[in-house]
């Protein structure tokens, strides 16, 4: 899969020598200030450490107006650019796509002589781990369950009971989870590692826009585009950090049968703060990269373990006929033009776009680190398809196997789905070795929290410091 680039002058061919390294005189941290031993970008750590804390106490203070504000401004927002959140993963998609058939392809990261920091398989284990790994254990089983059901609407309107009901219960969910988030974050993260790793910038959002706004980067529109990283980056980790909290939680409960509390979730909340602490305190080798390789160990098991107590022959002829019916039903599934299902497709399609946007910085970054030596060829087939196949995978197992109980009229699941967050439990409950699979799915939830709130931290923290990857581990351990 590596491509080998054999001397520099093949991408001299591609690239002239001149635009490979940018005229600049900023250095990485300059305008760093040192503050109670912390060596933080002024004023990028400042602005987003305030705005932060004062969104959280206004909504502390003022719960109901901050939801009916936010929810407003989420709805009027899903109307007014939806367009622009369903085109956004079909450019991308297609821009990683002519990158990969061109010349362009073969540029390595780093340098023609650049090597990979991690192997293959560990390098997938921390993509998995930072981008979906928390909603994979949510809507496994729950999101083709309440489409197949119509507990909230099917996608393009489809009549429940019938075969496009059932088929688009999966391409709706592949479509949702598969190529589109990930183009998103790779176009994302290959603007940052490139401008990072090949032009010697800091690794950080506002590099990517130095084609555009030349040294005014590193003044205040460059503040501002890091600030707007940072705060999106948190919003949107409090919001994973949020469901799987509530999983967790939920599925302890329903397990032990006592009613799930606002204290319990606070518990959990905290002790996985503390993991994440210890996590960052090791680094990268010790920390993101190590609970990624154990992710993906209990995941791949967990993931064995259903396909052969669930309706393994099903969920084997579904892997085929679902990835066709993903193929087949993605234009009408993008269009947004005319939709029957308008309120089906902002409330999930275009919230999930959103989400995945918001994302992007952060996971971008991410990518970006953990990629240097690699190929764009090789970054883009990795990034794009590798958690693709393993959404396919995991989506039919776990989806196949809820749709079946719930047909078959087999445990709670053969009546409507009332909360997600427990339907994966309920599913657990009815295969054997129940305990066993629910405790290991909870643990499971928990280390991809930690794993998602580990990478955060250091994303946030290179950001906030300048574009720095060493800074203080107290600096890591406050974001």
């Amino acid at each position: 899969m590596t491509d080998q680039v054999q001397d520099s002058s093949d991408i001299e061919a591609i690239i002239p020598q001149h635009e490979l390294e940018y005229d600049t005189d900023y250095e990485i941290g300059q305008d760093n200030v040192e503050v109670l031993g912390l060596d933080i970008h002024n004023p990028v750590f400042f602005l987003s450490a305030a705005i932060i804390l004062l969104f959280s106490v206004l909504t502390l203070m003022f719960p109901d107006q901050a939801g009916d504000f936010l929810g407003h401004a989420k709805q009027s927002t899903l109307r007014t650019f939806d367009w622009l959140f369903a085109a956004t993963p079909v450019i991308v998609a297609v821009f990683a796509i002519t990158l990969c058939v061109t010349p362009l392809g073969r540029i390595r990261l780093g340098g023609a002589e650049a090597t990979p920091d991690f192997s293959i398989l560990s390098w997938i284990a921390m993509l998995f781990a930072a981008g979906v790994g928390v909603g994979f254990m949510f809507w496994g089983a729950a999101e083709p369950l309440v489409y197949h059901a119509g507990t909230w609407g099917t996608p393009l309107a489809a009549e429940v009971g019938t075969p496009e009901a059932d088929r688009l219960a999966f391409s709706a969910t592949l479509f949702h989870w598969g190529i589109a988030p990930w183009a998103i974050y790779a176009v994302a993260g290959l603007a940052l590692g490139f401008f990072a790793h090949n032009k010697g910038l800091p690794l950080s959002i506002r590099s990517a826009f130095y084609p555009l706004l030349g040294e005014r980067v590193w003044n205040w529109p460059g503040h501002i585009i890091d600030l707007f990283a940072v705060v999106s980056t948190l919003f949107g980790l409090a919001t994973t950090i949020g469901l799987g909290a509530t999983q967790a939680a939920n599925g302890i409960a329903y397990l032990f049968g006592f009613e799930p509390s606002i204290w319990m979730q606070i518990a959990l909340i905290m002790s996985m703060t503390g993991l994440a602490v210890i996590s960052v305190i090791r680094g990268m080798d010790g920390g993101v990269k190590l609970l990624s390789d154990i992710n993906m160990g209990i995941a791949f098991l967990l993931l064995i373990f259903v396909v052969i107590a669930g309706p393994t022959v099903l969920i084997f002829t579904g892997l085929g006929e679902h990835l066709w019916s993903y193929v087949t039903d993605t234009p009408a599934l993008t269009d947004w033009r005319d939709r029957p299902d308008l309120n089906w497709f902002h409330d999930w399609t275009i919230f999930y776009w959103a989400w995945w946007i918001s994302w992007s910085p952060f996971v971008g970054m991410f990518i970006a680190r953990i990629s240097k030596g690699r190929t764009v060829r090789e970054y883009f087939s990795v990034v794009l398809l590798a958690p693709f196949a393993i959404c396919v995978v995991w989506f039919t197992a776990f989806g196949e196997t809820a749709i079946g109980q719930h047909d078959a009229g087999i445990g709670e699941l053969a009546n409507e789905v009332t909360d997600s967050s427990i339907v994966l439990f309920q599913m657990l409950a009815e295969l054997p070795f129940s305990m066993i699979s629910s405790i290991a799915a909870v643990c499971l939830l928990i280390v991809f929290i930690v794993t998602s709130a580990d990478s955060g931290a250091l994303v946030v923290d290179t950001i906030t410091s300048g574009g720095k990857t060493d800074a203080p581990v107290g600096q890591r351990v406050f974001w």
